[in-house]
């Protein structure tokens, strides 16, 4: 265990591959009781979030206590997105159970790490121990993630709707002649991930894994356990993110994409647009046709959006390192890739507690 004082003020400890964050302070540590626990995307690490989790644990020392998954590297990040979630589903468990003063838990994920904890919270949710009341705030009424009180689910960069359309994944350039290539070749590259992402993995008359998961399926309750978070959360490049779209990551069809000036916010520069959107009943959905549509999509987009979410946009147009924008937005690297800390800044300032 590592434990800093002074300005530093954070202890961390390396368990199991995973990395906890806390703060140093006696007094804030005994009363850290809410554990956010951060996912890597696809080929990551539990260092890319150590800029986030210590700016987390410095400004909510008495809040938090940060998990740092790393249950899912490197090229485990290629096992599909289902033998994943069931390997994130266990290490939280592992770590709830090392920390048995915790009492609410909340996900920030980066990249395909938003889908790895989709599922993992569809194992891990537990149903309400009385019927759910419309307007009902008592946490009774609400289910819960493994016991522990739903607070935040943030996703950053996550391909919801999977990679395959015209744009999901942009440095194919929205080429339809590479689109459909990329669909046929992308598992030699990342094997079941990568049938998972192009939704190529149909088996036994099944629907693809991301199709499933846009409802509860058998006993993985994906939508009721997002339903069971006080926020979810989507934060989306709008450009410059070679690895994901602007559609799938913030869940929406070609014509509802927004559009988007510079931000007025010094305190936020790269984030240039934000809307709540309300959830919606499969009856609430016009007919989409167009570009970018199809059958799955329309499916899953209908799916996710029967629960409520905050969608933040974000843009590095002006920034110098706008070509790494997937990694900016993280701040993957303290050094490359400073310039998102204000995204970060704001997942903390609007984070519940």
């Amino acid at each position: 265990m590592d434990c800093g004082h002074g300005k530093n003020g954070l202890c961390s400890e390396s368990i199991n591959g995973g990395r906890d964050v806390w703060s140093s302070k006696d007094s804030a540590a005994s009363s850290a009781d809410h554990l956010v626990v951060m996912v890597n995307g696809i080929l990551g690490s539990a260092t890319d979030w150590k800029f986030a989790a210590e700016q987390f644990v410095r400004t909510l020392p008495d809040k938090v206590i940060v998990h740092c998954s790393e249950r899912n590297v490197s090229r485990l990040t290629l096992d599909g997105v289902d033998v994943m979630g069931e390997r994130l589903a266990e290490e939280v468990v592992e770590v709830i159970k090392r920390k048995p003063d915790v009492q609410r838990i909340s996900f920030i994920a980066h990249s395909l790490g938003g889908l790895v904890a989709r599922y993992a919270i569809g194992r891990l949710y537990r149903p309400p121990k009385t019927e759910p009341v419309e307007d009902a705030h008592d946490e009774d009424s609400r289910g819960t993630i493994y016991g522990l009180e739903a607070m935040n689910f943030i996703t950053v960069a996550t391909p919801h709707l999977g990679s395959r359309g015209n744009k999901q994944v942009p440095f194919l350039f929205g080429v339809s002649v590479f689109e459909k290539a990329a669909c046929r070749v992308v598992h030699w590259i990342f094997r079941r991930t990568g049938r998972d992402l192009f939704l190529t993995d149909s088996e036994g008359g099944k629907p693809p894994l991301l199709r499933r998961m846009a409802d509860d399926c058998g006993d993985l309750y994906f939508i009721s356990a997002l339903r069971a978070f006080k926020r979810r959360v989507l934060y989306s490049n709008v450009g410059y993110d070679h690895m994901v779209g602007w559609r799938t990551s913030s869940i929406r069809r070609t014509n509802e994409l927004p559009k988007w000036e510079d931000s007025l916010s010094e305190k936020y520069p790269h984030i240039v647009y934000e809307e709540y959107s309300k959830e919606k009943d499969s009856e609430q959905h016009l007919a989409v046709e167009g570009e970018g549509s199809d059958t799955l999509t329309e499916e899953m987009v209908r799916g996710l959006s029967r629960v409520s979410w905050e969608k933040v946009d974000v843009s590095f147009h002006s920034s110098r390192q706008r070509f790494s924008a997937h990694s900016v937005i993280q701040v993957k690297d303290h050094f490359m890739h400073l310039e998102g800390a204000d995204v970060i800044r704001h997942i903390i300032d609007h984070l519940l507690t």
